[in-house]
This record gives C-alpha cells, sequence and structure tokens, in this order.
C-alpha cells in the first residue's frame, strides 16, 4: 500500500497540476493522487502522510469541492497521520486574501492534524492572508497566475522538505 494520499480540489486544472508533479517527485510507488470531488472518508483515512491542496477563489474562498467536502473532512480519523498543504492564489490582485483557501483547510484541520510543511512567506508581495501563522506560510503557497516559473523550483524544494517531516 502506498504511503502518500495527494488530494486536491481544481477548477482550472492548475491544483491538479501541482498533485501531479507532487506524485511525480515523491513516485507512484509511494504517493496516489485523488480529486476530492470524489473521494469518501475511507479513501483518505488508508494513508499515513497526507497532501491537501485547494485554490482560492473570490476573495478567500476555498475550491468549491473542498467547500463540500470539508464537513466530511471533519469526520476524518487523523491520530498518527502527518498532513501537508498547499494552496494556489494570485497576490497582485487579491493581496489581502492570497491562498486563503489553504488558511481555510488549515482552520479546519489544525485541532486534529499534525500540520508538517510550512514555508516562508519571504519573497511573496501579498499584504495579508489565512494562511499565514507566526510569519510562515502553513504549506506551499503558488502564485501560478503571476509566477509560473517558480512553481517547479518551489515544489522541489518542499518536496524535499516533506520526505524529511514526513519521517
Amino acid at each position: 500500500m502506498k504511503n502518500i494520499g495527494i488530494f486536491y480540489g481544481s477548477s482550472t486544472g492548475n491544483t491538479e497540476l501541482v498533485a501531479d508533479k507532487l506524485q511525480a517527485l515523491f513516485g507512484e510507488e509511494n504517493a496516489d493522487v485523488h480529486n476530492i470531488d470524489s473521494v469518501e472518508i475511507e479513501d483518505i483515512n488508508q494513508y499515513k502522510y497526507l497532501i491537501l491542496g485547494t485554490s482560492t477563489w473570490g476573495i478567500g474562498d476555498m475550491q468549491d469541492d473542498w467547500e463540500e467536502f470539508e464537513s466530511s473532512l471533519k469526520k476524518v480519523d487523523f491520530e498518527h497521520k502527518k498532513v501537508a498543504l498547499y494552496g494556489l492564489g494570485d497576490q497582485e490582485v487579491y493581496a489581502d486574501s492570497f491562498v486563503d483557501g489553504m488558511g481555510k483547510l488549515y482552520k479546519v484541520l489544525s485541532k486534529k492534524a499534525k500540520i508538517v510543511g510550512r514555508c516562508s512567506t519571504e519573497g511573496y508581495r501579498h499584504r495579508q492572508s489565512m494562511a499565514v501563522e507566526n510569519k510562515e506560510f502553513v504549506g506551499l503557497a503558488i502564485d501560478y497566475d503571476n509566477e509560473p516559473k517558480l512553481m517547479d523550483t518551489q515544489i522541489i524544494r518542499w518536496v524535499e522538505q516533506l520526505k524529511k517531516e514526513f519521517k
């Protein structure tokens, strides 16, 4: 059985693209990718390590499929699991709600799951984000709209970090 479950919600395909890149870096023999729109609680419970990805829509909303799954997420058994989060957003147009979708996921999970994979806010141009705690993002923040060339480097660096933190 694979140890890593990558779960994403995607409306435009960008969050799915990141999920596929994550799977490639961890190796298909180690990680499965699931679209949250067709997931049951049992699908999540089978993994020791979880990576959850969402984009942010409008002014701080999670991607629709995550919004619908949120109540089910509260029923997942997170004991003995480590969870990493990633979020996509636009830090120029939505500078006051950059990756808030990831922040909302964090809010749901922070009291019941061990969250790993925090990232520095250095180099970002947003003003405010629900996904920032103690001057760090609670996961990987990606601005694919304005900085697509940075994405691969960000993902590679984050996967190396997660490989250590998942141990």
